[in-house]
């Protein structure tokens, strides 16, 4: 890899298969484009690695979409934790994020809570968006286990029967948070599939894709000298062909405007629109992604 012109380091995706295990893969490694999104909202360090694991999840997923326009959402809704809600999406490159906590409850509970004590009895909702067919899928699953990647595993056992493997890492030093993350996935029956009526996580080509990945150490993943093309290269340089399909490259993507929100508030009645403005006719809309505020004229 002498040409450092076509490797992908950070801020964009990278799509890979291997022919001859039936499996294909996801990589991404988040710099300055998670920055963008973390810095709308002043969050505690727990609270910024639980988001900045979530985009990585839904940059990893959204990358598995296949045409312009559709879009990937991951919604965790919790009740007696600290986060009420979390919600994270993918659309064409763009990515958006944030996350609705009780400050007090933060506060009381430490620097490094558990997956419990931030969202308490929780789900965690994919929503698939398919721009050509207008059609929405979605699969729930209860938000268990030690992070965000384990849920995710299990919604694509449960509701996808894919067996899936995904592996995170994320780091803070110097005011600065990088992310990555690397998805494998077998797919027996091509990309398309056909109706899979149990998941084998003991096929052989599945159990030596899966036990390469396992071995992606935390450091690797967030390297940020180490092109993703190297460490996929590392993870599977004996196998007889791995192609490499490089992705979209990733923007903080908040679809706010004052158009957006004429749109939505002309929905409303008009006795609602007159109660929600202010004495001089603005309606003050809070971005909730962004953290700003857009003062729309009833």
């Amino acid at each position: 890899m002498s040409d450092t012109q076509s490797e992908t380091f950070s801020d964009e995706l990278l799509g890979f298969s291997i022919p001859s295990r039936d499996s294909r893969g996801r990589a991404v490694r988040l710099g300055p484009v998670l920055e963008d999104v973390l810095s709308a909202h002043d969050y505690p360090p727990a609270l910024k690695h639980v988001l900045a694991e979530a985009l990585v999840l839904v940059t990893l997923m959204g990358g598995l979409l296949k045409d312009e326009g559709d879009q990937l959402t991951m919604q965790a809704q919790g009740e007696g934790g600290i986060v009420s809600l979390l919600v994270c999406d993918y659309r064409d490159g763009q990515i958006r994020g944030y996350v609705e906590h009780d400050e007090e409850q933060m506060a009381a509970e430490g620097a490094n809570p558990s997956l419990e004590a931030l969202f308490g009895k929780a789900h965690l909702a994919i929503t698939f968006d398919i721009a050509k067919t207008g059609k929405r899928y979605q699969g729930i699953v209860p938000l268990e286990g030690n992070s965000l990647s384990a849920a995710v595993e299990s919604y694509f056992a449960q509701s996808e029967q894919i067996p899936t493997l995904i592996r995170t890492a994320i780091t803070s030093g110097s005011g600065r948070t990088t992310a990555a993350g690397l998805l494998v996935q077998h797919l027996p029956e091509g990309e398309e599939g056909r109706e899979r009526l149990h998941v084998r996580m003991d096929d052989p080509e599945w159990e030596h894709v899966s036990v390469m990945a396992e071995s992606l150490r935390h450091e690797e993943l967030v390297e940020a000298g180490l092109s993703l093309e190297e460490m996929i290269w590392r993870l599977y340089h004996e196998e007889e062909k791995v192609l490499i399909s490089p992705g979209a490259s990733l923007s903080k993507g908040c679809r706010c405007t004052v158009e957006h929100f004429e749109d939505v508030l002309s929905r409303f009645p008009k006795e609602d629109r007159r109660d929600m403005a202010d004495e001089d006719g603005i309606i003050l809309v809070d971005c909730a992604f962004c953290s700003k505020v857009f003062p729309i004229l009833d």
